[in-house]
């Protein structure tokens, strides 16, 4: 029987999600805590990776087991045995053949970017109090649904098989407190795409790029042209559909 675990997670202790020897992971931690309790080494699969630091909150992943299992109950005991940056909202039963990544159809990501320093938001925003210009940052969002090949932004010897993700939605809104919110969503994502996506912007923002130099960026396929990736710790995968 194959079970879905929804999940979120404070990535700043981690080094990412996938599981690494010698590693903090979210996937090792919660494969450890999982095994521990079913009492057989148990895998599971995550929807995607991300990088260390990053967030989760909303995340999903699959497990095998040999026998029905109390969700409710296996819920609660894996709460209870993990670290309280790992919480775990429900576990159900699915379909022996649902995949938990490659049936994904859309994932969505969403990055926080704030003006005023906080110690409470240090690991869940880019504290950033250079005036921007969210206008134009939202014009150069838009020109990435123009385009499906997003080299300029791909992370060096990732091993992807292709560079082409298709954009549904890039947009920043400015929330009552003043913090920015950019929200992307697509098919896929290349590795460390969203976080080289938000750092251009921002440099459009304050004036570095204009919007048709951005979209210049996107076309080059030339990672070099892009700017430096935004820090992990306001980057949160935010939902996945299946």
């Amino acid at each position: 029987m194959r079970y879905f675990i929804e999940l979120q997670y404070d990535g700043a202790a981690y080094c990412g999600w996938q599981r690494q020897p010698d590693a903090e992971t979210v996937q090792g931690t919660i494969e450890q805590r999982l095994s521990m309790l079913l009492g057989v080494p148990t895998e599971i699969v995550g929807a995607g990776r991300t990088d260390t630091g990053v967030n989760a909150s909303f995340y999903i992943a699959h497990f095998d087991s040999e026998k029905m299992l109390d969700t409710a109950q296996l819920a609660y005991k894996l709460n209870k045995v993990l670290p309280s940056d790992i919480a775990i909202q429900c576990i159900y039963e699915v379909e022996p053949t649902k995949h938990a990544r490659f049936d994904a159809k859309e994932r969505e990501y969403t990055y926080f970017l704030t003006p005023h320093k906080s110690p409470f938001r240090r690991f869940s925003a880019w504290h950033y109090n250079v005036d921007l210009d969210i206008g134009k940052m939202n014009l150069a969002a838009r020109k990435l649904l123009e385009y499906d090949d997003f080299t300029s932004f791909a992370k060096l010897n990732s091993n992807n098989h292709t560079n082409i993700c298709h954009i549904a939605l890039a947009e920043w809104v400015v929330e009552s407190d003043g913090t920015l919110r950019f929200t992307i969503r697509a098919d896929r994502f290349l590795r460390n795409m969203v976080r080289a996506i938000v750092g251009t912007l921002v440099d459009v923002g304050r004036g570095r790029y204009t919007v048709e130099e951005f979209e210049d960026i996107i076309r080059s396929k030339d990672l070099s042209r892009c700017s430096a990736g935004a820090p992990a710790c306001g980057l949160f995968l935010s939902n996945v559909k299946y």
